[in-house]
């Protein structure tokens, strides 16, 4: 049996909130949104006639939810998913999940004591570039997959930016922020369980996260200095090298383009693809854990923590495990 889930937002300084209302007009229903921002607040609540909060804690206290988004600023996350956990809630929550490893830790604990999930919506999972290179993956199209690189260039967008995104306590970093979606990816294509991951930032706005486990590289490059003339946010793609073929996810472009040994260049047929939030409250209104569990939400979340720990302090690699 499916039940109506009822959703509330804790924290809605990032238009990402949008995941979350999106399910609203398929089942889902909005009855509360807190920020410390009324207007905030107000924006996303008002045309769903859903409560209006400046303190989360308040509205977890009076407001009868099963999952609640997780938007506001980076710094401020972490605590807000825990209160949520000890609410009884399910988690949803915008990248990054936190910004400290203290906070992650304060996470696992919660999630521990309370049994609820956490899912970091993690959207380039649902895309259709992503559904078709999977299936192309697990055919063993490509053999096996040795190398993976990709590029997340953004537009900084400097004016509408707002104060709490250029102070580094509330941000988090570039690769905390900016990188786990392709280091989720990336896992995903090559079923890396082990290893090293560094990181490199150069100026504030330009990095690399990279990891090596055995048989495998991985290079995600992120930056914030795509220019403003650029007919899109980012030219975001990934690229698979197997030993059977090529795999390029140009996911700005709507394309998935494979050459193997046996056939050129050519265009994958793409299926349809899925809302970010989607699949994860469809799963939570079943009674069952999302595909996006609370351990790969946590594990990510730690690779890019990492990455980030390791250009902080001069590119050392640092081991990880998803065990």
């Amino acid at each position: 049996m499916t039940a109506v889930i009822r959703l509330a937002v804790a924290g809605a300084a990032h238009s990402h909130v949008a995941y979350a209302t999106a399910e609203v007009d398929h089942g889902a229903r909005l009855v509360a949104v807190a920020d410390p921002v009324r207007e905030n607040a107000e924006r996303w609540a008002t045309p769903y006639d859903a409560q209006v909060f400046t303190d989360h804690r308040e509205m977890l206290a009076k407001v009868e939810a099963d999952v609640v988004m997780v938007a506001g600023v980076y710094g401020d996350r972490g605590q807000a998913v825990v209160d949520a956990l000890d609410a009884g809630c399910h988690v949803i929550a915008d990248k990054p999940l936190c910004t400290t490893m203290a906070d992650l830790d304060a996470i696992s604990a919660a999630v521990q004591r309370t049994g609820r999930h956490v899912t970091l919506l993690l959207e380039k999972r649902y895309y259709p570039e992503t559904l078709a290179a999977l299936e192309i993956v697990h055919a063993g199209q490509l053999g096996t997959i040795h190398g993976v690189t990709s590029s997340g260039p953004h537009k900084l967008n400097r004016p509408t930016r707002p104060d709490w995104f250029f102070d580094a306590t509330q941000y988090g970093g570039l690769l905390n922020d900016l990188a786990v979606h392709d280091l989720d990816a990336a896992l995903l294509f090559t079923g890396l369980t082990s290893g090293t991951i560094s990181g490199a930032v150069v100026g504030g706005s330009y990095g690399v996260a990279t990891v090596t486990g055995p048989g495998t590289v991985i290079s995600a490059a992120v930056d914030w200095m795509n220019p403003a003339g650029s007919p899109v946010h980012g030219d975001y793609r990934m690229k698979l090298i197997g030993t059977e073929g090529t795999a390029e996810l140009l996911w700005a472009r709507k394309r998935l383009v494979l050459t193997t040994n046996e056939l050129g260049p050519h265009d994958v047929p793409l299926p349809a693809g899925h809302r970010p939030a989607e699949p994860v409250l469809q799963a939570l209104a079943q009674g069952n854990e999302p595909e996006i569990t609370t351990g790969r939400s946590l594990l990510v979340t730690r690779l890019a923590l990492l990455a980030q720990e390791s250009a902080d302090s001069g590119g050392q690699p640092l081991p990880w495990t998803a065990a």
